[in-house]
């Protein structure tokens, strides 16, 4: 029943709204805007200009959205699932059409930013919040022909807020949660630097589901980017981040060893960076830089104890370049060229280290409603040899607003040097490995006033990387590993569709929904969970958002009102299938009042029916919560 009013939330926002009684050729009629991606080809591309399935998020709806949770954000793409393991700042995992959240491949402005340090070699999102934060692109689907190593699932691009002037923000409610976030920017003919900074904590709740002892969590952050102009082709860029966490955590405790309320916390220390320099010209673009990601850990029995009990250091070190060359009328050569040296040390773990070093090209074809694009690219890896990556994609405009795209990718993941080189690990592992196929149909772009698209999408796995047990066995792999190493023992496959709608028919009201059915499945032959789901990718997944701004008398003028509905069905926490996650809603009220061109307040309400729920089997989420804000724009 509740499920039905929350839906019912949006359903009667969409009756209010005098707007639809305009007439539907009027929606059909209205031009679209441009919007512009960098996920498709490493360069800024035109969204309908690619077969690719992309979804791209602007400022205005991330503000819409509020709080510092950007996880909010990304549910609202389609192929998006969200696990994490407790309150604000624990573990997160995001993952794309059912693949494995370290297979998803994430840059900050530019800069990969995975811990390498970590086991999978994957990117944590818990660290990782909304302000700052002015674009999000989502590309669904393998890539590794334009990202290289880890863009299996699909790749996730964040780049930083850009304001000429002040913008600041400052939010507070349950669990003792503060968030206050500033940007500051100067925009001259020649120059632009932004500057943005945040601090956010909160008492939290217990990881543990079982526990009684909030887990708090504190960040702050800071980061900038700049460009100065040179000549009117060449420009200097820089870019920079830097985040410092604590985060209480739960475990397992004496006597009993059950998962439950620990004294233990964790610090981790991000930076990131790059500098480069851009040309421009009819001709030729490039860009070319060295990039920086350093991710540090430790990890503490209690706040009394000086000494760590693990520390982990992961650092990545790239000098890269890309370009477009325009050679003909409709013809373009994206292109590239990297070499990357990471390394790693634990408390247990010497300093260890690998270089991959690759180059790709991709060649369009764009006339007449009609663009087309095939690639290859190579990866030499100091410790498993070489791989070949190829991809292709097309886009045709039947009419216009409406086109049909299609894709195919393939995608790779090298070992991370824990697998490779730690205690546990196998020096005879080969890269994981995808092939991605996908097909859609598009009407209108995402910033127009009406969109819908619907994509079907496979991809196939092999060589997935999985921890191997050696107890009783002394040969082969297992040779001196009494406990177990790292195997390419896994096959697996995630098929489904997507369904996409945005309706924007005023300027004080829009809709959208992003829907996706998903089956993800073990393939691997011979295996005991061959033909199980795998593990936390629940079958359906839906976002439904609504924003209205009534033009009542008596409102407050400019008052907005929104709604969210997220929707997930059941799935599985373990590869055996035993233990089951039920499915859940998450309903949140959203409200923003201006007062004034600069002042505004806002507020909201998550989790309204106090829904009780897992992302992963054992740790807490919150319930309902109120938060209440002021943004201040200068």
């Amino acid at each position: 029943m509740k499920y039905l009013f929350s839906v019912s939330i949006i359903a009667v926002s969409a009756v209010s709204s005098p707007a639809f009684a305009q007439d539907a050729s009027d929606l059909i009629a209205a031009p679209p805007r441009i919007v512009t991606t960098v996920v498709a080809t490493g360069s800024e591309t035109h969204l309908d200009q690619t077969g690719q399935a992309i979804t791209v998020i602007t400022q205005g709806e991330i503000d819409a959205v509020q709080g510092p949770d950007l996880t909010r954000v990304l549910e609202r793409a389609p192929g998006v699932t969200i696990t994490r393991n407790g309150g604000l700042g624990s573990f997160t995992g995001v993952r794309v059409r059912g693949a494995e959240a370290e297979q998803v491949l994430v840059l900050i402005d530019g800069v990969r930013v995975a811990d390498v340090a970590s086991p999978g070699g994957g990117y944590d999102f818990g660290g990782l919040f909304s302000g700052g934060i002015g674009k999000v692109e989502l590309l669904r689907g393998s890539n590794s022909v334009v990202w290289g190593s880890a863009a299996i699932g699909g790749v996730i691009a964040l780049t930083s807020r850009e304001v000429n002037g002040i913008e600041a923000s400052a939010e507070g409610g349950s669990h003792g949660s503060f968030t206050g976030d500033a940007t500051a920017g100067l925009v001259l003919d020649r120059t632009s630097i932004n500057l943005n900074g945040g601090y956010t904590r909160t008492d939290g709740i217990s990881s543990a589901a079982t526990g009684t002892e909030p887990d708090g969590f504190r960040q702050w952050h800071v980061g900038g980017r700049g460009r100065f102009a040179l000549t009117d082709s060449l420009a200097l860029v820089a870019v920079g981040r830097y985040a410092d966490s604590r985060l209480d955590i739960d475990g397992f405790a004496p006597p009993t060893f059950s998962f439950g309320d620990t004294p233990e916390y964790q610090t981790t220390r991000e930076a990131s960076g790059r500098v480069g320099a851009e040309y421009r010209s009819n001709l030729l673009d490039l860009n070319a830089g060295y990039a920086l990601s350093d991710t540090r850990r430790a990890y503490f029995d209690a706040p009394a104890i000086a000494a760590p009990n693990y520390t982990t250091q992961g650092r990545s070190e790239r000098a890269d370049v890309t370009g477009t060359l325009r050679p003909v009328a409709h013809v373009t050569l994206d292109f590239g060229a990297d070499s990357e040296r990471t390394r790693f040390s634990t408390l247990f773990d010497a300093e260890k280290h690998a270089r991959l070093t690759s180059g790709h090209a991709l060649l369009g074809y764009h006339d007449d409603g009609l663009d087309v694009a095939a690639g290859v690219r190579i990866d030499d890896h100091s410790r498993f040899g070489s791989a070949t990556t190829l991809g292709a994609n097309a886009s045709y405009r039947l009419a216009p607003g409406l086109r049909v795209r299609a894709s195919y990718g393939e995608g790779f993941k090298a070992p991370t040097l824990f697998q490779l080189l730690s205690d546990f690990g196998n020096t005879g592992l080969v890269p994981e490995r995808s092939r991605s196929y996908d097909a859609g149909v598009e009407y209108g772009t995402q910033d127009s006033t009406f969109h819908a698209a619907l994509t079907a999408f496979r991809r196939d796995s092999r060589n997935l990387i999985d921890f191997a047990s050696c107890f009783g066995i002394s040969t082969g792999i297992c040779t001196n590993r009494p406990f177990g190493t790292y195997d390419n023992i896994g096959k697996a496959r995630a098929e489904g569709f997507e369904l996409e709608l945005g309706l924007r028919p005023s300027a004080v009201f829009g809709v959208q929904a992003a829907y996706t059915y998903l089956k993800a499945t073990n393939r691997t032959p011979g295996a005991a969970n061959q033909g199980n789901d795998l593990a936390r990718r629940p079958r359906n997944a839906l976002t439904v958002s609504a924003d209205w701004t009534p033009d009542v008398a008596g409102m407050a003028k400019g008052l907005t009102l929104g709604a969210d509905v997220r929707l997930v069905s059941d799935s599985y926490d373990n590869a055996s299938n035993f233990t089951r996650l039920d499915g859940y809603e998450v309903t949140t009220l959203r409200a923003a009042v201006p007062l004034g061109d600069r002042l505004e307040l806002f507020g909201r309400i998550e989790n309204l029916f106090d829904s009780q729920y897992q992302t992963a089997a054992g740790y807490g989420t919150y319930g309902r919560t109120a938060y209440a804000g002021v943004r201040v724009r200068y």
